[in-house]
């Protein structure tokens, strides 16, 4: 199908436009500018943008207008730029005229009251001034110095030429005589001076430039006016510092603090200061504010110090009215913990613990596992099977480990585990239970085991040389996920819970480690004998100060440990944990470990236990048959 299209500028169905490529209209044969032809879409090829766009005639003019006014923009700011070079120029200056430097730091301690910091930096202050007063009184010999050396320095240079001039003349080496001497170092001095005269002029010529791109770069990381704004800024940086703090804290419209910064500023127990990937600062609030009170606005906060609501962790100090604030650096924790360490290679010594994290602050974090019981939870989706899985994950990098993994629950995220585990059930049906039911009774009655083996041994706990030995105490580490569904089981339930209190208690000491993973904790889901005497915690989202405390401990809420702190969905793969560090708690982003990247590691783990020789452990053992204990269970009754 064809339409007539004039060609003709009359003609308001045809704009003008910009071609950005080669472009020829088909022109008519004949019959004057106003001929009309018919021509298919296929015989014209439009004007396009670099960009690959078809440009509209309408948009053509608005276009350059957009280019100029960018041009321009971009002109200005470089303008602006290298102005404020000069300004961050002059403030050295200053900061350096005045001992900023250690006025800052004055100011520092008396914000945070220490006294005896202030004193200190008072006597430098004071010493620095004494310093510099000195090199002033010196100055004048200094200069009268160097006068001297130069004068002195042309005077022996003048003499080693003339005293040159006369061995020549007395020699004639090669024929040179008085004159052609001093004609040569004639022209080695022209040579010189114009080699000197070039230099001046390529560094006179480059000055310029040179300074005003020294300029521009020392006026660069900081925010550009509005009106010289562009999209690309959207995302830089803000100096985190007292000020701004004050001032996020101030957004957030709390009178205390609205009134307090009228009169005068917060009080800074730790200045703000880099701390890893982050910027870390601990402040007394005004009376009437608590921590948590800033805690439960953290996303409010954040946006007052240009951050991600998981970039700001407000938590409360060593008083319900010190906030400890620790706010990333931007874009720090995009990455998470950063990939697993051991995904294609490595080994683990289970009694030095596993790779789990890192702290916000970059630091690597290790699980303990030797005399440890785990008990980890949270809301679904924030993790918790992930770091059973991490933890599990190591501990199968051990060869001397035996694995045993029970889950209650139609669930693949530990499948891959099966060949490395010595014991494993999946599954909510009674038969499953039952059989998880018969491995606990197995495995309590080994916490027994083991305990005469130590009594033998004539040890307190399990050593990394006995456990090497092959005599029944390798590490014992065990997983039981969605812990809740198995305790809270009608018929097998409460079994299965007094067992678990008898493992936790006394299987530690044995080699024998303990995983319970459950979403709330509470006195129905799980027994509080478990939740006592686990040492490690590790607490995702939770939604209450009860399902907190019993995975951080009790009191914990109440100390400022708080998971409820976390924001579902946001803080996906973050945890307080407890236990793992000297610290009461952290605040830990977890690796991750995909579903599909275990085969790979239980690969090697399997590969490294035939190296030495020997079976995965465990397999060894004849297992109980979970029917043998129904028709027990049906005798009995």
């Amino acid at each position: 199908m064809t339409a007539p299209v004039s060609l003709s500028k009359e003609n308001p169905d045809v704009g003008d436009v910009v071609p950005l490529r080669p472009w020829t209209p088909v022109v008519p044969p004949s019959g004057g500018d106003d001929a009309v032809i018919e021509v298919t879409a296929d015989d014209i090829e439009p004007p396009v943008t670099a960009t690959g766009h078809v440009v509209p005639a309408a948009d053509a003019e608005s276009a350059c207008e957009a280019l100029a006014l960018t041009a321009g923009r971009r002109l200005a700011r470089g303008a602006f730029q290298v102005g404020r070079g000069h300004g961050v120029w002059a403030q050295r200056a200053i900061d350096a005229t005045t001992h900023a430097a250690i006025r800052e730091q004055i100011r520092r301690a008396r914000m945070a009251g220490d006294g005896e910091a202030l004193a200190t930096w008072l006597d430098h202050l004071r010493q620095a001034k004494a310093d510099r007063r000195q090199r002033l009184l010196n100055l004048p010999a200094a200069l009268r110095s160097a006068v001297i050396s130069v004068i002195a320095l042309v005077a022996f240079l003048a003499g080693l030429l003339l005293l040159a001039g006369v061995v020549v003349a007395v020699t004639r080496p090669l024929g040179m005589t008085w004159d052609g001497y001093w004609s040569a170092l004639a022209g080695i001095g022209d040579v010189v001076a114009t080699l000197i005269a070039v230099a001046v002029r390529v560094v006179l010529w480059g000055a310029g430039p040179a300074w005003l791109v020294a300029a521009y770069r020392a006026g660069g990381g900081e925010s550009m006016p509005g009106w010289l704004a562009t999209s690309s800024d959207a995302d830089i940086d803000l100096a985190i510092d007292e000020s701004t703090i004050a001032q996020a804290l101030a957004a957030l419209r709390i009178p205390q603090i609205r009134d307090h910064l009228k009169t005068a500023p917060l009080q800074y127990l730790t200045t703000a200061r880099k701390d890893g990937r982050g910027t870390h600062a601990v402040i007394r609030l005004p009376s009437g504010v608590t921590a948590e009170r800033i805690s439960t606005r953290r996303a409010d906060l954040a946006s007052g110090l240009h951050r991600l609501a998981k970039e700001v962790w407000p938590t409360t100090g060593s008083e319900a009215g010190v906030l400890d604030l620790w706010v990333a650096d931007k874009g720090a924790l995009a990455e998470g913990a950063g990939p697993y360490p051991l995904l294609t290679d490595g080994a683990v010594d289970v009694f030095k613990g596993v790779p789990f994290g890192r702290t916000l602050r970059g630091t690597p974090l290790t699980a303990p596992i030797m005399e440890r019981n785990t008990i980890t939870g949270g809301m679904p989706g924030q993790g918790k099977s992930s770091a059973a899985r991490v933890i599990m994950a190591g501990v199968a990098l051990d060869p001397t480990a035996e694995l045993r993994i029970w889950v209650p629950d139609a669930n693949y995220d530990f499948e891959a585990f099966r060949p490395r585990c010595s014991r494993y059930v999946m599954g909510a049906e009674t038969d499953k239970i039952r059989s998880i039911l018969s491995d606990l009774r197995e495995l309590h009655a080994e916490v027994q085991a083991r305990g005469q083996l130590l009594i033998k041994y004539e040890v307190p706990a399990v050593t990394r040389e006995l456990a090497s030995k092959g005599v029944g105490l390798h590490p014992l580490v065990c997983l039981l996920e969605e812990a809740h569904v198995a305790i809270q089981h009608k018929k097998h339930g409460e079994e299965i819970g007094e067992l678990l209190v008898d493992i936790v208690r006394l299987g530690r000491k044995r080699g024998i480690h303990l995983i319970v993973s459950t979403q709330a904790p509470t006195k129905d889901s799980m027994p509080r004998d478990v939740t006592r005497n686990c040492s490690n915690g590790i607490a995702y989202a939770v939604g209450d100060h009860v399902a907190n405390d019993a995975l951080l401990g009790q009191g914990a809420y109440r100390a400022g440990h708080r998971a409820t702190e976390l924001i579902p969905g946001t803080d996906a793969g973050t945890a307080i944990v407890k236990g793992f560090t000297g610290e009461r708690s952290e605040i830990a982003q977890t690796y991750f470990i995909h579903v599909a990247q275990v085969p790979g590691i239980i690969r090697r783990s399997l590969e490294a236990i035939a190296r030495s020789g020997r079976a995965v452990p465990g397999t060894d053992a004849v297992r109980a048959i979970p029917e043998m204990e129904k028709a027990r269970d049906h005798l009995l009754s």
